[in-house]
This record gives structure tokens, C-alpha cells and sequence, in this order.
């Protein structure tokens, strides 16, 4: 078994080059992986790459040959729409073949367009209500820390859209109330959602405060920047009398510059053909910073 240590090792500059190197194959293969399902949501997996493979490479305790070790962290992924991205950070850490990432959505597939806690390991809840997230995690953090006796952490993802939801805020009220400081819960606050805008929708700002009021620890981050993401997490880590909220701002679709900012992207995979190579392209050369040896 792995040895158990909380605090990951300091983010060098070798290491945080290799994680956004990853990154960006991370996205490569949402891309790959979408346009082979031929349905799926773009937006959201894309803009979330950065941060997953921070959590899988560097942040979280956990083994993908034990999915189920007693002492791993715990990730719930709430909106649970933006899976692609959440398995391909998987299978590059080993949880399941790479070839498998083209099954997405196909019948008989580990890889549902939800993600289904019986069929992949290292998945920890079946996710499709929005909100419920939320509400699990914080009942996971109770346990670990009350009745367990436990040091593991858990982390609990949401959209922004997703805060629509009432039994959001009954999660923040109860993990509030039980200062379960063993619980991070990271926004991916890319300002869409399925129908629009978030702000034309149903406005949630301002966010900060609002978190504020309901008494968590309140961090904002640009949500591409995995240093700073690993920096949120380490100061909500010192945090003992509150739960912490990060609140990750990043931008839909990032790296294909047609999906970025677009909420049409939101639940549409690229096409075959045209859509797709563009998309790939952009990913291969940093939308033509660098040459690639496919062009």
C-alpha cells in the first residue's frame, strides 16, 4: 500500500511543466473520446482539464489498483455531465485501459454519459441530479471526521448552474454547521449552464459573500492555473474550523477557441470532420503558438 501522507510534495517547476503538459492531453482526448461518442458535453470537460489532473497527479491520497483503500481521499464529482474529463484524468492514472476512453456512451459501457459508481472504480457516487453532490460529500466528511476518527479528505466538484439547486445550500448549511474542515468543495464557476449565461439564467453573485454568510473558508482562483489551485488547497488544508470553497473560475471549452465562452458548447460534442480536426489542432499548437508535427 502507498504511504499515507496528507500533505503533497512541494509543486516544483519540473512537475507543475508535466502537469499542464497533461493537461492539455487530458483535453486532447475529450476531444477524441467525444467526437467517437458522437454526443456529450464539451464546455464544461474541457475547462475543468487543469484541475482534475492537479487532484489525480498531485493533490488527492488515493490508489487506482485499491479504488476502495480505507484511507483515500474522496472525490464526488456533482455535475456529473462533465465525466469525460473526469475519466480520462482516470485512465492516464491507471484506473482503467486508455483504449476504453472510446467506449464513451456506448451501450454496455463502464463510461456512461453519467458517471455510475458500480461500473468504474474509483467512482464514488452515481451523479446526474444536479446538487446532490454536495450533500454526499459533506456526509462522507461527517463520517471521516466524527464517526471514523479519520484524516481523509474529501473533495466535492460542482458547476455554477448547478448552485440553483436549494439542497446546495442545505449541504453548505449542514457542513457549516458540523465544521467539517475535511471538506473542499471546488466551483466551476465558468458562468454557463444549459439554457444560457448564469448571470441571465438565475444569478448566484455575489458568490464570495454568499459563501461567506453560510461560513465557509472562501478562496477565488483562476481555475488554469494549477499552482494556484494547489496553493487553494493547501490553505484550505490549514483551515481546522470551517469547510472550504474554492471558487475556480475558468473558461468554457478552453483551448478550442469556437467552444471558449459559448454555452451552445455546453452539452454538444465537436462533429466528425472539420469541427473535430480544428479542435485537435488548436489543442496540438496552443491555437498556433507552436508548430505540430501533424499539420
Amino acid at each position: 500500500m502507498p504511504q499515507v501522507t496528507r500533505k503533497p510534495e512541494h509543486l516544483h517547476d519540473k512537475k507543475l511543466q508535466k502537469l499542464e503538459e497533461l493537461a492539455m492531453t487530458v483535453r486532447r482526448d475529450i476531444i477524441a473520446m467525444l467526437t467517437e461518442a458522437g454526443s456529450g458535453h464539451s464546455a464544461g470537460p474541457l475547462g475543468m482539464a487543469d484541475i482534475f489532473t492537479a487532484l489525480y497527479f498531485h493533490v488527492m491520497v488515493h490508489d487506482p489498483k485499491k479504488p476502495d483503500w480505507a484511507d483515500r481521499d474522496v472525490l464526488i464529482l456533482s455535475n456529473g455531465h462533465i465525466c469525460p474529463v473526469r475519466y480520462v484524468a482516470m485512465a492516464h492514472a491507471g484506473y482503467g485501459p486508455k483504449k476504453e476512453m472510446m467506449t464513451l456512451r456506448k451501450f454496455g459501457s463502464r463510461l456512461q454519459g453519467h458517471p455510475e459508481r458500480e461500473r468504474y472504480p474509483g467512482v464514488e457516487t452515481t451523479s446526474g441530479p444536479l446538487g446532490s453532490g454536495p450533500s454526499i460529500a459533506a456526509g462522507m466528511a461527517y463520517t471521516f471526521k466524527y464517526l471514523d476518527k479519520k484524516p481523509n479528505r474529501v473533495f466535492v466538484i460542482t458547476g455554477d448552474g448547478e448552485l440553483d439547486a436549494g439542497v446546495i445550500w442545505e449541504a453548505a448549511l449542514f457542513a457549516s454547521r458540523n465544521r467539517l474542515h475535511n471538506l473542499t468543495w471546488i466551483i466551476d464557476r465558468n458562468n454557463i449552464q444549459i439554457d444560457g449565461y448564469t448571470e441571465d439564467v438565475m444569478p448566484i453573485e455575489p458568490l464570495v459573500e454568499k459563501f461567506k454568510a453560510f461560513n465557509f473558508h472562501v478562496m477565488e482562483i483562476d481555475g488554469h492555473n494549477i499552482r494556484e489551485f494547489v496553493d487553494a488547497v493547501e490553505e484550505g488544508r490549514a483551515v481546522w474550523e470551517k469547510p472550504s470553497v474554492i471558487i475556480a473560475r475558468t473558461i468554457p471549452g478552453r483551448g478550442v477557441d469556437f467552444m471558449e465562452f459559448e454555452p451552445y458548447w455546453h452539452g454538444v460534442p465537436p462533429k466528425r470532420g472539420e469541427e473535430a480536426e480544428t479542435s485537435m489542432a488548436k489543442l496540438r499548437t496552443l491555437d498556433g503558438l507552436i508548430r505540430s508535427e501533424h499539420e
